[in-house]
């Protein structure tokens, strides 16, 4: 039985230092990924997975401020990346889907207390049409302020790897076009609706003149990523944003996005029980 026991804590131990070796393989390897934090809705009226309450959005922006973080916008990310101009320490970019109002109203007051600076990816037929979206007025106070960059979100957040090639065309090209219009600059990105991407819609945004396009695939973009299917992290998906679930999803990515992608797998396969083994916070 001795026996057994020490042969037992020699294979604990064993496993353990893999998994600290492994996790220090993937922290190192992603020492110049970039964090790209993928929020929607940011207000105290919804309790559901794409919102964030303010008080917490506030949370997790003293945290970037307090503990030195330096925003930067996708374009920045990229001109580091192709032309090689240096990044601050501690890069992170803060992204926010659809255009709600809400972005105006709590978020960007937010940024403007900790310094920060944020991406909004418009829908940009829904600006000025529907009330629980930004208005064209509230965008241009946004993007003088230095504060927000806009880019595209299509036009109307069709899941573009099941439209027509035709619609899918117009949502890419049309949108682009739109909000240079009305932005009076040059709109090189677009996350895709819903996260969905397949081939053919990579070759198409490509065409459409677009520089890269984000997912909502968890993980930290890379130079080494194909620049039209690069990773984000949500900061969404439960109703339950702890700070503790903030910091981890933060600093620790390159560990917990391939637990999540385990997890996601098995899940769709039926393996419920077997995901609830693995830990994604």
């Amino acid at each position: 039985m001795t026996t057994w026991i020490k042969r037992l804590s020699i294979l604990a131990l064993v496993l353990l230092l893999a998994g600290f070796a492994v996790c220090a393989y993937l922290m190192h390897n992603a020492a110049r990924s970039v964090p790209v934090l993928n929020y929607h809705q940011i207000n105290d009226r919804d309790e559901n997975a794409l919102t964030v309450h303010t008080d917490q959005f506030e949370a997790q922006m003293k945290y970037l401020a307090d503990n030195g973080f330096h925003t930067i916008t996708p374009a920045e990310m990229f001109d580091a990346w192709e032309n090689g101009t240096e990044l601050p320490d501690k890069p992170v970019v803060l992204t926010f889907d659809d255009g709600y109002v809400d972005n105006y109203r709590n978020a960007y007051p937010i940024l403007e207390k900790y310094n920060l600076k944020g991406t909004i990816f418009l829908i940009s037929d829904y600006v000025s049409t529907y009330p629980n979206y930004l208005t064209w007025a509230q965008v241009e106070e946004m993007q003088e302020s230095g504060r927000i960059d806009f880019e595209s979100h299509t036009l109307s957040h069709m899941e573009l790897d099941s439209t027509s090639p035709e619609e899918t065309w117009n949502q890419l090209d049309g949108s682009k076009k739109a909000l240079e219009w009305h932005l009076k600059k040059d709109v090189n990105f677009i996350a895709y609706p819903c996260g969905s991407y397949d081939d053919e819609l990579i070759k198409m945004t490509k065409d459409a003149g677009y520089r890269a396009a984000f997912t909502v695939n968890y993980g930290v973009s890379s130079q080494t990523e194909n620049p039209f299917v690069l990773d984000r992290i949500p900061i969404f998906g439960c109703t339950d944003h702890t700070q503790l679930r903030f910091k981890m999803r933060l600093e620790y990515s390159p560990i917990f996005a391939p637990l999540a992608k385990i997890h996601k797998n098995l899940v769709a396969g039926g393996h419920t029980f077997l995901a609830k083994f693995i830990p994604t916070p």
